[in-house]
C-alpha cells in the first residue's frame, strides 16, 4: 500500500470520526497519473472540425502571491498563482492551434512582486508568440489584478466590475501601546538602526515611517508608469485623479479609458477571434485533470490563483490572507477595504 493511499484512508477515517452523523460523502476515483493542465471545450462555433483553431481561456482568481497555497499530501497542487499562470501561458504558447488567449481576471490584487511577475510573463507571452491577449474582468480586477490586466491587447469589463485601485499599500499593525498597558515591553537587539523597521512590537519612529513611505511611493510610481505605458487612451488631465487608489465600476472605467468596452465571455470570445483573424474557433479552458469544468465561468478549487483555497471570503479578503498580513508586513498592489 502506497504512502498516499495510507494517508488518504487515515484522513477519511479521521474526518468520519470528527463529523459524526453529518451529511458527508466520500468518493474514491481513479485519476490520471500526470497532474498537468488539460483542456475542455466550453464554447464553440458551429461546424467545428478537428482543424478548427482554438482560443485558450486562462483564469486568474483570488489573492495574487508568489508562494505555494493550499498544498495537500493527497495532491500535487498548491503551486503559486505565478507558477500556475506561467504554466498555462506556456501551454498556450506551445500549442500551434491556439491562436489567442482570454485571461479571465477576478482578483483584488496581491503582493507587488507577484503582480509584476505575472504582468511581465503576459508581456513576454505576447512578444514571443504574437498571439493576441483579451482580458475579461469579473467581479474584481483591482490593484494588482488591474496591473496584470493592462498587459492585454483589449480589456473588457462587466458593467458591475470593480476595477482600478491603482496604488500601493503596506498594512502594518502595532501592538506596543497595548503591550505597555499590561507591563510588557519589547526590546530588539539589532545589527543596525534600521534592522527592526516595521516591528509591530515597538513604536514606529518618524525615520522608519519615512523610509517605508519612500518605498511605497517608489512602487506606486512604477504602477503608474505601467498604466501610462499600456493605456495611452487615458486622458492625461485626469491621470492623477484616477490613480489615487479609487475603485470604479466597469461603466465608469470605460468612460475613463481604464478599460476598452463592456461585455461578457461571448464578447471576449468574439474579440479574441477578431484580433486573431478567425471566423470561427473553439474556446478551451485549462484545468487540472480532477476538476469538473461545466462552462467558461467554472472555477475549480485549483484554478490559477485559487490553488486549494476553500476559506470563506469576508470583505473581499480571505481570512488566511489577513492572518498572513498579521505575521509579516508586505507591500501590496491590493484593494484592501479593511485599511479604509
Amino acid at each position: 500500500m502506497t504512502k498516499k493511499i495510507m494517508i488518504a484512508m487515515w484522513l477519511i477515517l479521521a474526518t468520519m470520526t470528527l463529523s459524526g452523523c453529518g451529511s458527508y460523502r466520500f468518493v474514491i476515483d481513479l485519476v490520471p497519473a500526470v497532474d498537468g493542465l488539460q483542456e475542455t471545450v466550453v464554447m464553440e462555433d458551429s461546424n467545428r472540425t478537428w482543424t478548427t483553431p482554438k482560443i485558450a481561456l486562462i483564469d486568474v482568481s483570488g489573492i495574487i502571491r508568489d508562494e505555494a497555497t493550499g498544498a495537500s499530501p493527497l495532491s500535487s497542487g498548491g503551486a503559486s498563482p505565478v507558477a500556475r499562470f506561467t504554466e498555462a501561458l506556456n501551454k498556450a504558447a506551445t500549442d500551434t492551434k491556439v491562436k489567442a488567449i482570454i485571461v479571465q481576471m477576478n482578483s483584488p490584487g496581491g503582493t507587488v512582486t507577484a503582480s509584476d511577475l505575472m504582468y511581465r510573463e503576459l508581456k513576454y507571452f505576447k512578444k514571443r508568440t504574437k498571439k493576441p491577449v483579451v482580458v475579461l474582468m469579473g467581479a474584481l480586477a483591482a490593484s494588482g489584478g488591474y496591473y496584470i490586466s493592462v498587459a492585454g491587447d483589449e480589456l473588457i469589463a462587466n458593467p458591475t466590475t470593480l476595477t482600478g485601485s491603482i496604488g500601493v499599500i503596506m498594512q502594518t499593525f502595532n501592538f506596543s501601546e497595548g503591550m505597555s498597558r499590561i507591563g510588557i515591553k519589547a526590546d530588539s537587539i539589532t545589527s543596525g538602526p534600521n534592522k527592526a523597521v516595521g516591528n509591530p512590537f515597538e513604536p514606529m519612529s518618524d525615520d522608519h515611517r519615512a523610509m517605508l513611505q519612500g518605498i511605497v511611493l517608489e512602487m506606486y510610481t512604477s504602477f503608474k508608469n505601467v498604466v501610462i505605458e499600456n493605456r495611452p487612451q487615458i486622458d492625461e488631465a485626469i491621470l492623477d485623479e484616477i490613480t489615487d487608489g479609487r475603485v470604479v465600476t466597469g461603466v465608469t472605467a470605460v468612460e475613463l479609458g481604464v478599460v476598452d468596452s463592456l461585455g461578457d465571455i461571448r464578447d471576449a470570445f468574439k474579440a479574441a477571434k477578431k484580433r486573431a483573424g478567425l471566423d470561427r474557433a473553439t474556446l478551451v479552458k485549462y484545468h487540472r485533470p480532477t476538476e469538473y469544468v461545466g462552462g467558461p465561468y467554472a472555477k475549480g478549487p485549483d484554478a490559477p490563483g485559487m490553488a486549494g483555497q476553500t476559506t470563506t471570503q469576508v470583505n473581499l479578503l480571505q481570512l488566511n490572507f489577513a492572518s498572513d498580513v498579521m505575521s509579516r508586513a508586505q507591500f501590496h498592489y491590493l484593494w484592501d477595504p479593511m485599511a479604509w
